[in-house]
């Protein structure tokens, strides 16, 4: 794990595997640190070099003051790859993250070959929606709110297990003006008119119990990109890679196994 300072933001990272190898990029939803693919790491193939990274206002990477654009958010993953040597790569974004990865591949093609859209959408909510959360962030905290996030990301099932408790407090350890700033770049996002102009390869992951983007809204995607294949699993809501890592990485592996960017060189 390493830092990258910015200037105007010190991004947390860890860059792992052979540097000339093929690269998988992750960035994680609103409210979680990049320990949100730990659990399908060891699932992936082979030889990958994987990049996570934590955005502004999340984990160990610093926090500016709210409110971000999601111009912003954007640019501080192009300046990462751009000095890591990253190009080629395949994207996978999760809820904000997979809007992130929208924008980059509309601005800077020769970064990435591929996405993966995970329970993302390209506008998600409304502004209002947003500004209510942001409002109730500053006055009452995240732990006011944290329950009801769990309603909206986890399958009863999960919920009612010992496994969501790391995941409740990682929202709650969350920097309140991280989680602010991030909800204002969602409020002001609409992807529609670019997303609609990418052509590469793509695939679109939903969870049936997703509470957060429901598989119909996630499926819009498929619409907008020429060729997009969906994946939707079952039984998991809207961080799929927690619920159930190994139908996540299945999907993962098999498109990357199908656009080639498994054991081939860059």
């Amino acid at each position: 794990m390493d830092s990258l300072d910015l200037g105007d933001v010190v991004l947390h990272y860890a860059d792992t595997g052979p540097r000339g190898a093929p690269a998988v990029v992750f960035a994680n939803s609103l409210g979680t640190d990049f320990r949100l693919w730990d659990a399908i790491l060891p699932l992936l193939p082979a030889g990958l070099r994987v990049i996570r990274y934590d955005k502004r206002g999340h984990g160990l990477s610093s926090c500016p003051p709210a409110p971000y654009t999601m111009g912003a958010l954007i640019h501080d993953v192009e300046r990462l790859l751009d000095a890591l040597g990253v190009r080629d790569c395949v994207f996978v974004g999760l809820s904000i993250g997979g809007m992130i990865a929208q924008g980059l591949a509309a601005k800077r093609l020769d970064l990435i070959r591929a996405v993966v859209l995970s329970n993302t959408a390209p506008k998600i909510g409304t502004r209002e929606m947003w500004q209510d959360r942001i409002a109730m962030v500053e006055s009452q905290g995240l732990s006011a709110m944290s329950d009801t996030i769990m309603t909206r990301w986890f399958s009863k099932a999960f919920r009612e297990g010992p496994a969501v408790s790391p995941w409740k407090r990682m929202v709650e350890t969350t920097p309140a003006a991280g989680y602010a700033g991030a909800a204002a770049a969602i409020a002001g996002s609409d992807f529609y008119a670019s997303t609609a102009r990418l052509r590469l390869p793509a695939l679109i992951i939903a969870g049936s119990e997703d509470g957060s983007t429901p598989p119909d809204l996630v499926q819009e995607l498929v619409g907008l990109i020429p060729g997009a294949h969906f994946a939707l699993i079952r039984g998991a809501g809207h961080l799929p890679c927690v619920e159930k890592p190994a139908d996540f990485a299945g999907h993962l592996n098999a498109f990357l196994g199908d656009i080639g960017h498994v054991g081939a060189r860059p």
